[in-house]
Formats: C-alpha cells, sequence, structure tokens
C-alpha cells in the first residue's frame, strides 16, 4: 500500500507546557505504529504566547489517522489533536 503524509496541529493544554518534551513524546507515539515516521515540528503562534506544534508524519495508508489522532490526543500535555493534511507520498 502506498504512503500518506499526514500533518496534525497540537493544542497544548497551556503555555508553560514544554514543546520539546512535547515533540519527544509525539515522535514515539508515531513511532509506535509500524509504519510511522515522525517528519518534522513547528511551532506556530496562537495568542498571548501560546504556541501549538504543527507535525508532519508518514504513515502506510494501511493504517487508520484515526487511530494515531486518537493516540496523540492520550499524551499528558496535550490538549487538542486536528487533522490538517493528508496526501499520498510518491516517489
Amino acid at each position: 500500500m502506498a504512503t500518506a503524509g499526514i500533518q496534525f496541529k497540537i493544542m497544548p493544554e497551556d503555555v508553560d507546557t514544554n514543546l520539546d518534551q512535547l515533540k519527544d513524546k509525539l515522535k514515539t507515539a508515531t513511532e509506535s505504529f509500524e509504519s510511522g515516521v515522525f517528519n518534522d515540528a513547528k511551532e506556530e503562534p496562537i495568542a498571548f504566547g501560546l504556541k501549538a506544534l504543527v507535525i508532519t508524519i508518514a504513515l502506510s495508508e494501511d493504517e487508520e489517522s484515526e487511530s494515531v489522532e486518537k493516540a496523540f490526543s492520550e499524551i499528558d500535555g496535550v490538549s487538542s489533536v486536528e487533522l490538517i493534511d493528508y496526501r499520498r507520498v510518491i516517489g
């Protein structure tokens, strides 16, 4: 099956959430999936010092993005998870 490139917007619980630690937890959660590859994480300013993480992962289309979204939402320090882009990777 093909590989999908997926972007999620991760909102931390508050401005005091350590984003570097959160990135590490998200990477570990991504790699717990058989085909999961953590590609990138960028901070996106929201308001009043709050920053979201926009992460990009690669995942086999055989695995459901909803499972990844659920795994991310169960991580301590995560307030919400939104799938913002899903594309088939060619190459």
